[in-house]
């Protein structure tokens, strides 16, 4: 059974914890060894998830398989992108899955959930960033109908940039 609910400042540890893990697992060969793992404490330390949940422009969701966590995602409504004219676009923050429920369709079930909460904020697209490394990301999104629409860079650490595309898909 699925269940995808909001998370709130009492999920901190958790998003941090799945946050850290999924992001080595889809991430974890993207650069050096010290990087990533520099980049993974700083931005899923527990502090930084803290403060990303108070922040009200974040919506965070948690997704739930057999009352498991499965993974998470986070969602910014009215964030513009310089190639997109609109301004009611909402970007895909994060979107992970463990790796463990891969093949389960769970990330097809929170990207659609996301999909029904942009629209229901009145929001006329979705953006986000993806590694040009992860191909299995690439392909999950090509199939949910984002095309891409740039190349730009994410910035890992002062010393390590990874290749970027920005993808977008109009609702």
């Amino acid at each position: 059974m699925i269940k995808i609910i909001r998370a709130t400042t009492n999920d901190t540890n958790l998003i941090s914890e799945v946050g850290k893990i999924s992001f080595l697992e889809s991430h974890g060969i993207s650069g050096p060894d010290r990087e990533i793992k520099q980049y993974v404490e700083q931005a899923f330390s527990l502090e930084a998830i803290a403060k990303e949940l108070e922040d009200k422009k974040n919506n965070y969701f948690i997704l739930y398989y057999n009352n498991q966590i499965a993974g998470y995602s986070n969602i910014i409504y009215n964030a513009t992108n310089p190639k997109i004219e609109s301004k009611f676009i909402c970007k895909l923050d994060r979107l992970y899955v463990l790796k463990e429920f891969h093949g389960l369709k769970l990330g097809t079930a929170l990207f659609e959930f996301n999909i029904q909460q942009s629209l229901e904020n009145l929001q006329t697209g979705i953006w986000l960033y993806v590694w040009t490394g992860n191909k299995p990301a690439l392909g999950f999104y090509k199939k949910a109908g984002l095309e891409i629409i740039a190349s730009t860079t994410f910035k890992i650490t002062e010393n390590h940039s990874n290749p970027n595309y920005w993808m977008y898909r109009r609702f």
